[in-house]
């Protein structure tokens, strides 16, 4: 990008304000370093950071690098092989505890920059461990940084006390006399006491300074030179411990330079984000729409370095025509016009959300390059004509394809008549390159050359004659007046002077000021009817939105109701699944009485009931109805021939029990016809009769006799009665097989059990239970 427009757009000013809002330096100086690119892939990724930092943000405030520091130098000095202070590592260790705080909140972000950020992330538990092991919070090595360091700091109190015992010892009471003062005082790393001079032969020792008088003499006593030696070399050892643990260190900090570098840099970005999205939350900016084509829309756009109320404003260019003149009086906003449009185009490109409302659309330009200010120079010998032209050659040889121009006062400076002609030619150039332009001016033959050219629009800044103030509302469209003579007219100068002042204006400039008038007179009201179709078109977008929303909302309601219907079907058959689950498991121990399969039965056809009604579909013609079989009636069987009366209809009507010949068959009730030749009416009458009883009976007994036996826990002769009973029972009910449960025991109980079902005249065969049907410990009876 162009570095003079960059700074004459005040884009720096953008990037000095989002260099506040960063948290620590590697973020600030990437913050300072940002540029607008050109590239449309790099423009959309740094879009999407700011996009997803600030959904970050509004979801968990607070989410930041808080406690990082800049330990780059740190990173490079131990890599170097140099040895790091104590406050350095603890600028580290702070560091490290950031990024782990930091890489926990990302971990399972859904936004993927953010993941991926967060993988960057390594907060090296092993270093973080060891620095924590190593330093308190203020720098302090502590005890615990090696084996040896706690002992050796031990043996440098100890001989310390030793010491300055020995010395007390010979102040308070040895060397009274001979002292200045009873005191112990420290002179280049040893303990000494202050001796008279006169009495420097009472104290035997060595002589480590003395007084600027001469009268005092600072000397370390023999008797605690061995004792001030021992201390001096526990400190030495120390010393040279806490230099071995600060190479140590130093060492495993440069073993992990790679990681510790990558943390740094993704914790730069993460701040350079947030700091984007935090300056873009308090300029109340969107994120611009990406043009495929070199067209701009910006609706409510509002310049950054504006404080207090701003006036937003519309700029559109590019649909249908590629060149704006703005004109309109001084202080209306002309210029913050071009400043807006331009820096809100490079904030785009440099991934920042626009103050602007949303829908607004900005392309990817190639440069944007903008003449504005006044370039005169005394030192270089330029009038403000000179400066301007100068700037003008070079954006003239570079302008083309997808770049942006901003001229303001285009052609001032000089002769009108030459420099609004210049400006038009100038005007015709940039359209032909195929760049977007934007230029400001006060000529009124380049507010008709906007008018009579295709390719280009007339826009103007408002201005209220009643409070003779700007409203700095742009209506692209209309051209602007300068308003000079009716603000003179407004600020009080004599009437007279100023009806002179317009006659002097020549034929043709009134001529060419009234056709301006009725320009503006038309262009109003073509706005006028443009704004009432964009009205209409909003309020037909507005209604097709909630048309669109309601259909939404049906088709909602529609799959939830799909949905509940179809949860409660699987809740109802789960129900069902347990149901049968639970009478099963009662079969399997065969203790399922007819009655409590009926309520089985009654409950499974209740729950079946409740399902949601499937749609109905056409259904084939029905079958003839089946005929209902009844006990007593004679039948024969298509299949096997077996012919006799029905004595029993079992599983619910599906099978039914003939006697014939003395032997009683299960056949289902399909293959069951009427039997040929039955007896005479009123014998069949009365056998129908007869039957009908048994089999009243015999359902009586189904319903009470269950499936097996009980026989556990009595007596033999109370168990073999009972087993009596209920074998007849059990045959009456047409019952096939039944199961005695009897357990192990002694076995006398079984083997008696067996033999009297062995021997009774309704039982077919006995057998020992099965695997699953109770082992040794029940008897199967065949009835």
């Amino acid at each position: 990008m162009d570095a003079r427009s960059l700074v004459l757009l005040e884009f720096p000013q953008v990037r000095a304000r989002l260099a506040e809002l960063t948290s620590f330096p590697p973020g600030r100086r990437l913050a300072e370093s940002l540029e607008p690119e050109a590239d449309p892939v790099v423009v959309s990724r740094r879009l999407d950071e700011t996009d997803q930092a600030r959904s970050l943000l509004e979801e968990r405030r607070g989410t930041g690098i808080g406690g990082a520091h800049d330990v780059g130098p740190w990173i490079e000095r131990a890599a170097r092989g140099g040895r790091l202070d104590p406050e350095q590592f603890v600028e580290l260790a702070e560091t490290l505890d950031a990024t782990a705080r930091l890489a926990t909140a990302l971990a399972s972000d859904r936004r993927p920059l953010i993941r991926g950020l967060g993988r960057e992330l390594h907060p090296l538990p092993a270093v973080r461990s060891t620095l924590a092991r190593s330093f308190d919070p203020v720098g302090e090595l502590l005890d615990t940084a090696s084996p040896r360091l706690g002992g050796l700091r031990a043996a440098v109190r100890v001989a310390y006390d030793r010491l300055r015992r020995r010395l007390d010892a010979l102040v308070s009471a040895e060397l009274g006399g001979a002292l200045q003062e009873p005191i112990v005082t420290l002179r280049n790393g040893r303990y000494v006491v202050p001796v008279k001079a006169e009495a420097r032969s009472r104290v035997k020792g060595i002589v480590h300074d003395a007084s600027g008088s001469g009268q005092t003499l600072f000397v370390e006593p023999l008797v605690a030179v061995e004792l001030g030696n021992a201390w001096r070399e526990a400190q030495a050892a120390e010393q040279a411990e806490i230099e071995r643990i600060l190479d140590e260190l130093s060492a495993l900090v440069a073993a992990n330079a790679a990681p510790l570098r990558e943390t740094l840099g993704a914790l730069a970005r993460f701040d350079l984000w947030t700091a984007k999205a935090q300056l873009a939350a308090e300029m109340d900016a969107v994120r611009a729409e990406t043009a495929d084509r070199p067209v701009v829309v910006l609706l409510g756009a509002r310049h950054p370095g504006l404080t207090g109320r701003v006036v937003p404003i519309d700029i559109r260019i590019g649909e249908g025509y590629t060149a704006l003149v703005v004109t309109g009086p001084n202080t209306g906003g002309k210029t913050v016009t071009l400043r807006t449009l331009g820096l809100l185009a490079l904030m785009h490109q440099a991934g920042l959300h626009v103050p602007a409302d949303a829908g607004s659309r900005l392309p990817i330009f190639r440069d944007v390059f903008a003449d504005i200010g006044d370039e005169q120079s005394i030192a270089q010998s330029l009038s403000t004509f000179s400066g301007h032209l100068r700037r003008i050659v070079r954006i003239v040889e570079a302008a083309g394809p997808a770049t942006l121009v901003l001229l303001d006062e285009l052609g001032a400076g000089t002769d009108p008549t030459e420099g609004s002609a210049l400006a038009q030619s100038l005007l015709d150039y940039f359209i032909r390159a195929g760049a977007l332009v934007a230029a400001t001016t006060h000529y009124a033959e380049l507010k008709a050359y906007a008018h009579t050219t295709p390719a280009a629009r007339n826009a103007a800044v408002e201005f209220d004659l009643e409070t003779l103030t700007p409203t700095y509302r742009l209506s692209i469209g209309l051209p602007g007046g300068s308003q000079a003579f009716a603000i003179a007219e407004r600020l009080g100068l004599s009437g007279p002077i100023v009806e002179d002042a317009r006659s002097r204006l020549t034929e043709a400039q009134q001529a060419f000021e009234e056709t301006l008038a009725r320009i503006r007179t038309a262009e109003g009201e073509t706005s006028d009817a443009l704004e009432r179709a964009r009205v209409a078109e909003a309020r037909a977008a507005e209604a097709l939105r909630q048309a669109e929303q309601e259909r939404r909302r049906a088709r909602r309601e529609r799959d939830e109701v799909v949905k509940t219907a179809r949860d409660e079907a699987e809740r109802l058959v789960d129900d069902l699944r347990t149901e049968v689950s639970t009478s099963r498991r009662r079969l399997e121990r065969e203790t399922v009485t007819a009655p409590a399969l009926e309520a089985s039965v009654a409950r499974a056809e209740s729950t079946l009931a409740r399902l949601p009604e499937a749609p109905r579909t056409p259904q084939p013609a029905a079958a003839p109805a089946r005929r209902r079989w009844r006990v007593g009636d004679r039948v024969r069987s298509r299949s096997g021939g077996w012919e006799g009366r029905i004595a029993a209809l079992e599983r619910g009507g599906a099978r039914a029990s003939l006697e014939a010949g003395g032997m009683r068959v299960s056949v289902p009730v399909e293959d069951l016809e009427p039997a040929s030749g039955g007896p005479a009416p009123a014998a069949a009458e009365r056998s129908r009769a007869a039957a009908s009883n048994a089999g009243a009976l015999q359902l009586s007994r189904a319903r009470s006799v269950a499936s097996s036996l009980d026989l556990r826990g009595a007596r033999v002769d109370e168990a073999l009665d009972a087993l009596g009973r209920y074998l007849d029972d059990a045959s009456l009910a047409g019952l096939d097989r039944v199961t005695i449960i009897h357990g192990l025991g002694t076995g006398a109980l079984r083997d008696a059990v067996r033999a009297e079902a062995g021997g009774h005249p309704l039982v077919k065969e006995v057998r020992p239970g099965e695997r699953g049907e109770g082992g040794d410990g029940a008897t199967v009876v065949t009835l």
